[in-house]
């Protein structure tokens, strides 16, 4: 059964960028025209290739819709390391979550 593990991921992958490529929008996708980048997957399948350039560059990726990305206190600022007390974001969570100031 091991044997036929390796296959059995590459078909995945394959059929995964297939769908995901028919599935996006024209205007999503970069590089090439969508009719190219299904033959490419097609094509260079077996291989791996097709699917792992269409994962890697031929779809815009969209920031998570559930709010994970960073905030924008931290997109903005410098890309280090912040305590909880210098971060205004959390110090103004913290007067919105404080029981006493409910009344």
């Amino acid at each position: 059964m091991l044997r036929y593990l390796p296959f059995l991921l590459v078909l995945a992958l394959w059929i995964y960028a297939f769908v995901d490529c028919l599935n996006t929008p024209e205007e999503e996708v970069r590089h090439l025209p969508k009719v190219v980048w299904v033959i490419v997957i097609l094509l260079f399948g077996e291989v791996l290739v097709g699917p792992v350039a269409w994962l890697l560059t031929g779809k815009v990726r969209h920031a998570p819709a559930d709010g994970s990305a960073p905030s924008r206190w931290h997109r903005d600022g410098a890309a280090r390391w912040v305590a909880p007390d210098d971060n205004p974001e959390f110090l103004r969570s913290l007067e919105r979550d404080d029981p006493k100031n409910d009344g």
